[in-house]
């Protein structure tokens, strides 16, 4: 089993570059490290002991005719063999362990990660890099930490045969001395062009894999108006380029793989042909020679750690630039302050933060002008969704901006206070597979004892605010049906209202709602209005919508047009001294959305 990170607390990693993340890890676990490394040297030299025993053997024993010294020297490669047994075991067992911890330490930072920066990754991160970073990244930065172990013991099996073969010939040392550096400058230039490569594989890589969530995400729209074919198109085309870039790298995969195996082989047969050449000459004797071919042979082992441990740094180095790039941003990293250098954003982590409002106030954006009043329900029509959600975002304290709470800049305040009182709910927020009810609770807190009132009482006002009490009567278990991750059975008028219902539930003291009815019908939008402000009397809301319906139940709306609040007041004052807003949410008389907004506001006035 993989060991357990205590306390379920991985640390703080080290995110100034690739390199100090790896040294991270290691750090994490000096003394197992420690133990890896005299093992793996214990090992690595334990290789070059047999040799010498076999030498001691042919010389002493064999050539001598003295079978006494034979059988020692035999019995002596017995037990040198069950030795190197145990230390390989135990080699083998240690770099797993320590790998393992690598790898459970890097999930368990990118997973808090993720968690913590909240809606900035989608903005700043694809799904299909942070997919990449989760599946390989992670792995490929643990394979890295072999190079304590083994890589430690190749260097100082190295060093300790080059002094034994400079007691049997100085000529021999010298070729080991200067063939391993040769070997590395023949293997090095492929090694940087490794990294280029994989480097760019991996970044479309991870944007190929984010495009394919996005087509089978949105593949029943995509069906439904007749773009399915052109998709597939498009990402068979950029598939086929992925696959020509991943040729290229298994080109030099193969050759580096091939350079690993050839050139330890050449390396060992021209020694041996040098050591033949001195035993003809008598300069060593055949137990010498034995033993030096065993030494070269046993060289092997360590070379080849040397280049593998060197291609799983380069290509643990590319990852763990990837993870790096990840960790290091913040839930305010978007935008513009921060880019221009504005400085970092208060946190709960910073001592140094505000005081949040000790009881509700108002929010005020100066982008935009607009001021929500505390305890109010407030309507803002915007003629631009992505003002509105840019709004959204200055208020939730998603991006870096000048929004202020009660006259405290909401930047200074500690972030986990403002996502504890403000609550942004999206329209099309992801959805966790789990029961509804486990889907609805998500949000609530619910082990929270002070909230009134059971869970399922809690649900029930809130799916009826929703008007989602008839989603339950269609699921087979009720409340306790499991759902799959975005609830895809469901259809999206009844995920929007799930959505809703889950965000009434977190009876947040400031709720944010973006385009909450986009997807209802009219009859059912009107029922939420209605709902909707008899569930938040008293308190903060915010309704970003252009519909009638939702706009004529609010107390306040407020109507932006290029990015700035042109107008306030009540909704039926605004139609009749807006001609701007009027059209923006009565639209044309023509318009069937229009008809149905005023059918339905007869029929629920």
């Amino acid at each position: 089993m993989p060991p357990q990170i205590p306390h379920s607390d991985p640390g703080t990693p080290d995110t100034a570059g690739p390199m100090r993340y790896l040294w991270w890890l290691v750090r994490r676990q000096p003394w197992r490290v420690l133990r890896g490394s005299l093992i793996g040297t214990a090992w690595m030299i334990g290789l070059s002991v047999r040799p010498y025993l076999i030498a001691r053997a042919v010389d002493d024993g064999l050539r001598a005719g003295d079978t006494r010294a034979l059988t020692f020297w035999v019995a002596a490669i017995v037990v040198a063999g069950a030795g190197l047994s145990y230390l390989g075991i135990m080699r083998h067992r240690t770099m797993t362990f320590i790998r393992e911890d690598a790898k459970a330490r890097s999930a368990a930072v990118v997973l808090r990660q993720l968690s913590r920066i909240g809606a900035v990754l989608p903005r700043r991160v694809a799904a299909g890099e942070v997919a990449t970073i989760g599946g390989s990244d992670i792995d490929w930065s643990a394979q890295v930490l072999t190079l304590t172990g083994p890589g430690v013991g190749a260097v100082v099996a190295y060093a300790v045969i080059a002094v034994v073969l400079w007691s049997i010939s100085p000529m021999l040392a010298l070729c080991v001395l200067v063939g391993v550096p040769v070997v590395g400058l023949v293997v090095g230039p492929l090694l940087r062009r490794l990294e280029r490569a994989e480097s760019v594989y991996r970044k479309q890589q991870g944007a190929l894999t984010a495009r394919s969530g996005d087509i089978v995400a949105g593949l029943r729209v995509l069906a439904g108006v007749g773009g399915r074919d052109l998709f597939a198109r498009r990402y068979a085309a950029r598939s086929r380029g992925l696959l020509a870039e991943g040729y290229r790298v298994g080109a030099v995969n193969s050759w580096i793989d091939a350079a690993t195996v050839a050139i330890p082989g050449l390396f060992l047969a021209a020694v041996v042909w040098l050591t033949a050449r001195m035993a003809v000459t008598g300069d060593v004797t055949i137990g010498e020679l034995v033993a030096v071919y065993g030494y070269v042979a046993t060289l092997i082992v360590p070379v080849w750690f040397l280049l593998e441990g060197s291609h799983q740094l380069i290509r643990g180095r590319v990852a763990a630039r990837r993870i790096v790039a990840l960790l290091r941003l913040t839930p305010d990293d978007v935008g513009g302050p921060r880019r221009r250098g504005s400085g970092k954003v208060p946190d709960a982590r910073r001592p140094h933060a505000a005081a949040a409002p000790a009881h509700p106030a108002d929010l005020h954006d100066p982008v935009t002008g607009l001021t929500v009043p505390a305890g109010r329900l407030t309507g803002v029509a915007a003629d631009d969704p992505a003002a509105a959600l840019a709004l959204a975002d200055r208020l939730g304290r998603y991006v870096a901006s000048e929004a202020t709470w009660g006259g405290v800049p909401l930047t200074g305040i500690a972030l986990d206070e403002v996502r504890a009182r403000i609550l942004v709910a999206d329209h099309d927020s992801y959805l966790f597979p789990g029961t509804l009810r486990d889907i609805l609770l998500s949000r609530t807190g619910a082990d929270d004892d002070t909230r009134p009132g059971s869970d399922d009482d809690r649900i029930t006002a809130a799916l009826r605010a929703a008007s989602a009490e008839d989603i339950v009567d269609a699921l087979p278990a009720g409340l306790d049906t499991p759902l799959d991750a975005r609830a895809r059975t469901l259809s999206g008028g009844q995920r929007q209202r799930v959505r809703l219902a889950r965000a009434l539930l977190a009876e947040p003291e400031v709720l944010i709602l973006v385009d909450p009815t986009s997807a209802v019908d009219a009859h059912t939008e009107a029922r939420i209005a209605e709902r909707l402000r008899a569930a938040r009397d008293g308190r903060t809301t915010v309704v970003l919508a252009t519909s009638p319906l939702l706009l004529n139940r609010t107390d306040l709306v407020a109507h932006l047009r290029a990015g700035r609040v042109v107008a306030t007041g009540a909704h039926a004052d605004l139609l009749d001294e807006d001609p701007g807003y009027r059209h923006l949410v009565a639209r044309d008389s023509a318009d069937p959305d229009a008809e149905r907004s005023a059918d339905a506001e007869k029929a629920y006035p």
